[in-house]
């Protein structure tokens, strides 16, 4: 016994990933799952404490089961720990069926391709990095940015539409006791709560606990997609100390590592994960994925958020320079991308011109913040008048579009926002807007002062 390791030796038709049950003198009971089934030692990760346990007078049965869970709508509205245990005081769900967790992708010639929108409630992710339903959109944070709090509020203010079945799933791996409290106090009640199932691993729980925690969420949210014909938002917080599971795990069982000590099959792990998102022919029902991972020193280079962008279609990345600011939520707009974006927005999805809104915010954002950086040289006094305009359009757009704190945004007005914060440039600085189309709009939906200029 290495800690949470068990070694056995001499073991026979072992299974990797069975469960394992060891008995100690003095009858008590602790769960483990083998990580490594070698032909003269098989390497045991125990789920449970693992102290005061002598393994030479303790009994080891190999149990033959394989990790699976019971699944159901009785799920949504409670709350678990990373390996499906209730939390919240309640009986386990009976279930309506057993599924492996271990279960494959989904097989690609069956996918089709994602084409509607998910409200987050977030303006700077529905207005200009959309999240359509079936796609992979990861948020790459940093360390001491709010990357959970943007978690705990797209779980709370995600919506699809009125008549159609929603629900949402929480897998937080490796977060602190008062995180999950303060996850626990805020879905207590509400109807967030009750569309919600959580499945909280907390730091202390056991590694090998955490390799489980999104597996078990995405086989909750397969059935509820394709079984229960819902359509599911799954967001995974944090996908770093995953990670760290597996490359953990992996040091244990003396394997060859890769890129900073990383496992070299990494990627094919996290494509197992991600690629457990989409929409299925014939299947009324959908599986979203917004995976939350830390990047080590804010680096985008670094193998978990790299080997994340090769899988994922697209990024929402945190700045610390906006959060330093007091901006919440800090999005980098111009770091950030929704491949997909295109397939979900438009007249009968969100609403018309949304490209050529979200283009001109883009162009004209990019605009002030080059003219910041010449500013900071030459002074803005030595910055064209375009320049100057553009200059102070990015600080509107960070102070109130971006901005919006914990409060929830329709797609309705986050647009109108934007317009009226594109209506105070002149005609010449809108190129990427048809001006007969901008004035249609703006007769039909009349612009209203924000509420600071009310005040």
């Amino acid at each position: 016994m290495k800690g949470p390791l068990l070694f056995l030796e001499k073991t026979v038709r072992v299974s990797l990933g069975e469960f394992v049950r060891v008995t100690d003198p003095d009858g008590r009971v602790v769960r483990g799952q083998v990580v490594d089934a070698g032909r003269s030692v098989t390497v045991v990760q125990m789920l449970d404490e693992t102290f005061a346990i002598a393994p030479n007078r303790s009994d080891v049965t190999l149990t033959g089961e394989i990790p699976s869970i019971q699944v159901g709508k009785e799920m949504l509205g409670r709350v678990f720990t990373g390996g499906g245990a209730p939390l919240d005081d309640l009986p386990p769900p009976v279930g309506e069926a057993t599924r492996l967790l271990w279960a494959p992708p989904l097989n690609p010639v069956q996918r089709v391709p994602p084409h509607d929108f998910i409200e987050t409630g977030i303006s700077s992710i529905d207005g200009l990095n959309t999240l359509v339903r079936g796609q992979k959109l990861p948020v790459f944070s940093g360390a001491g940015l709010p990357g959970l709090e943007i978690a705990s509020t797209v779980v709370e203010n995600a919506r699809v539409g009125e008549e159609e079945e929603f629900a949402v799933i929480f897998a937080g791996i490796g977060i602190t006791s008062f995180e999950a409290d303060d996850f626990l106090q805020r879905f207590a009640t509400g109807v967030a709560g009750e569309r919600s199932v959580f499945f909280l691993n907390r730091a202390a729980d056991p590694t090998i606990e955490r390799i489980l925690a999104p597996r078990i969420a995405l086989t909750v949210a397969e059935y509820l997609a394709f079984d229960c014909g819902m359509h599911v938002l799954v967001v995974m917080h944090d996908m770093s100390h995953y990670c760290e599971a597996l490359r953990e795990i992996a040091s244990a069982r003396e394997e060859a590592p890769g890129r900073r000590g990383y496992p070299g099959y990494m990627y094919t792990d996290l494509a197992s994960l991600f690629e457990r998102a989409g929409v299925v022919r014939g299947c009324s029902g959908s599986i979203t994925q917004m995976p939350i991972l830390t990047m080590p020193d804010d680096d985008m280079t670094h193998p978990i958020p790299d080997l994340t962008g090769y899988i994922t279609e697209g990024q929402i990345v945190l700045s610390r320079n906006l959060h330093r600011q007091g901006v919440f939520p800090p999005v980098d707009i111009l770091a950030s991308l929704s491949r997909l974006m295109n397939n979900g927005i438009g007249a009968d999805k969100t609403v018309d011109d949304h490209r050529a809104w979200a283009d001109q915010l883009y162009a004209s954002y990019a605009q002030g913040r080059e003219a910041s950086l010449m500013a900071a040289v030459v002074g803005e006094s030595g910055l064209s008048d375009a320049d100057r305009r553009a200059l102070e359009f990015s600080g509107e757009l960070d102070k109130l579009f971006l901005n919006q704190g914990s409060k929830r945004r329709s797609i309705t007005e986050t647009v109108a926002l934007g317009w009226r914060l594109l209506s105070a440039l002149p005609n010449e600085d809108l190129r990427r807007i048809d001006r007969h189309r901008w004035e249609v709009w703006s007769k039909k939906n009349p612009i209203q002062p924000s509420t600071d200029e009310v005040a």
